[in-house]
């Protein structure tokens, strides 16, 4: 009784193992084109693709950078706003949590995470060598298939608290690492 119960447990396990394993990865054609361009976008930064970044927008599109109260207009500005970080920043992921879409665009939520390896213009001239992890949202809004407005919100505090920055508060406060601006 054992080595039927052995054998069909094995051939149990093995029609499952080729079954799984011959399972077609997950159909990307049901996303639509916003969430698509989304993910794109998304990957782009992390991996400062240029050639994605020209192929998603519009050449006379704007990026709205809201924590530096920036607009990016055209794609050449578009396109130095996003690889930004990889003038400073090592090992750069972004993970675009969550997708909502609508007929015109699509919002994303994501986590941004980078070591800064270098120097971060005059604000940080030092190299910390630490992670920074930001959460944000970028807005994206579409136009014969392709991204013709994005805005990113982001709060800058954790920036400057995760690299040894601090904020001198009124009445003599300081925020620091560990004080809750994370």
């Amino acid at each position: 009784m054992r080595i039927v119960m052995f054998r069909a447990k094995s051939i149990l396990f093995t029609a499952l193992l080729a079954t799984v394993s011959c399972t077609a990865p997950p159909d990307q054609s049901g996303l639509s084109e916003a969430e698509l361009n989304i993910q794109l976008l998304a990957n782009a930064i992390a991996t400062a693709d240029t050639a994605v970044i020209l192929e998603i927008f519009w050449p006379e599109a704007t990026y709205d950078d809201f924590a530096s109260q920036q607009t990016h207009q055209g794609i050449q500005e578009i396109v130095a706003y996003l690889t930004a970080v990889h003038a400073w920043g090592d090992d750069v992921y972004m993970n675009l949590a969550r997708v909502h879409t609508s007929s015109t665009g699509a919002v994303g939520e994501w986590v941004f995470s980078a070591i800064q390896a270098r120097p971060i213009g005059d604000r940080f001239p030092v190299a910390s060598g630490d992670e920074v992890v930001l959460n944000g949202v970028t807005i994206i809004e579409m136009e014969g298939g392709r991204i013709m407005r994005a805005a990113d919100y982001v709060d800058g505090v954790p920036l400057i608290l995760q690299l040894g920055g601090s904020i001198e508060l009124p009445g003599g406060g300081v925020w620091q690492q560990g004080d809750g601006g994370r």
